[in-house]
């Protein structure tokens, strides 16, 4: 088995919470082990993350200008998702670390 580095998702929330950030590949194991939130806005905002449809964080609220980092280590198998959104899209981005087992 191969283990290797991933960006799993870098990129600007949209305000849907349901949109796919990542989807694990087929005859693969991820593990997420970073995920960083930041608002580039001078308001405050909110914004959610779930895995394969189970909130890890419900509208975590992010100050203006401000960043949320999470250490963790979440194992999702073949097919399953990273999903979020914030409701202010065009100010929070996220990025998304882990491993991909194949």
């Amino acid at each position: 088995m191969a283990n290797t580095a991933k960006k799993l998702f870098r990129g600007t929330a949209t305000t849907n919470l349901a949109t796919v950030l990542y989807t694990v590949p087929s005859l693969t194991t991820a593990v997420v082990t970073n995920i960083v939130a930041t608002n580039a806005s001078d308001s405050a905002t909110t914004f959610s993350i779930s895995f394969d449809g189970f909130a890890y964080c419900s509208q975590i609220a992010i100050e203006a200008r401000g960043v949320v980092t999470f250490d963790l280590k979440q194992v999702l198998t073949a097919s399953n998702t990273i999903t979020g959104g914030a409701t202010s899209s065009s100010s929070v981005v996220f990025h998304i670390s882990g491993m991909e087992i194949a």
